[in-house]
């Protein structure tokens, strides 16, 4: 059986950090990539870029992670929407690994950096 996810979209890339770093200290989940959204409204927005966190892991830690992420992202720039699937089909699998982030040279990072 696959694992739960739960999907939270935030205003910003450092609301989105901070919320998955509450996430995955609230529940035994791992984050997959980042994806990003600017909508056409993007300059109505508080922030203009949309960012998308996954948490990965069981029903349970999933959504003990978006709670938190929740709560620390609604003290940043803001919630836009989250969602949990219990056990995301095939073709829903597929979708979750599509991502707007990982467009052209990846960054090498070093455990010297770290």
């Amino acid at each position: 059986m696959g694992e739960a996810v739960g999907m939270l979209e935030v205003f910003g890339l450092a609301t989105a950090f901070a919320a998955a770093d509450a996430g995955c200290k609230a529940g035994n989940v791992r984050l997959e990539t980042f994806d990003k959204n600017k909508p056409a409204n993007a300059d109505e927005l508080p922030v203009p870029l949309i960012v998308m966190v996954k948490f990965r892991g069981s029903v349970s830690d999933v959504a003990a992670a978006l709670e938190a992420a929740k709560a620390r992202a609604e003290q940043l720039a803001g919630v836009v929407t989250e969602y949990e699937i219990a056990r995301p089909t095939e073709d829903t699998e597929k979708m979750l690994k599509l991502s707007g982030m990982d467009k052209g040279k990846p960054n090498k990072i070093f455990i010297e950096e770290v």
